[in-house]
């Protein structure tokens, strides 16, 4: 009979440990998103409450989809989503936790969301002339699991203290 002696029972414990929510850890709940138009210098306003002017690149959830409208004086208003889906990555990772973590390092990933993946990640937009065009940017709709405007405030308010 094999005796297994205590610190090896305590380093298996800490490994195991170690390996819940292995794609929170090694791939993050957020992703560097990059919105362009063509041409550039648009307001594009997200769904989440956060607006840039493009080109711009913004850390956002991967767990909620976003809903994006560029608008720009002369142009037509542009719609346009970014998904949040199981990304290979996130299903690797899954996958991994599975194996090592079980069902708890599972769950923290998926609700971290770090299990999905944005797409595009790079979201470029050809915009098309119309007089006079988008002149007042607004949020768009926030779309089914999205995160809201109120979310998002919420969120950025935790992340300064």
């Amino acid at each position: 009979m094999h005796h297994v002696s205590r610190p090896a029972l305590a380093l298996a414990a800490l490994l195991t440990l170690a390996g819940s929510g292995c794609a929170t850890f090694v791939r993050g709940s957020t992703q560097a998103v990059t919105i362009d138009s063509l041409p550039g210098g648009a307001t594009a306003s997200l769904s989440n409450g956060e607006r840039c002017s493009t080109p711009c690149t913004l850390k956002l959830k991967r767990k909620h989809p976003v809903a994006v409208e560029l608008c720009k004086p002369g142009y037509r208003q542009a719609l346009a989503q970014i998904s949040s889906e199981v990304g290979r990555g996130g299903a690797f990772g899954l996958a991994g936790n599975m194996l090592v973590g079980g069902l708890i390092g599972a769950g923290v990933d998926a609700a971290s969301g770090a299990a999905k993946d944005l797409n595009p990640n790079v979201l470029a937009v050809l915009l098309l002339e119309e007089a006079p065009g988008c002149t007042a940017p607004k949020f768009p709709a926030v779309p089914e699991n999205g995160q809201t405007p109120e979310d998002y405030a919420e969120q950025k308010a935790k992340q300064k203290k």
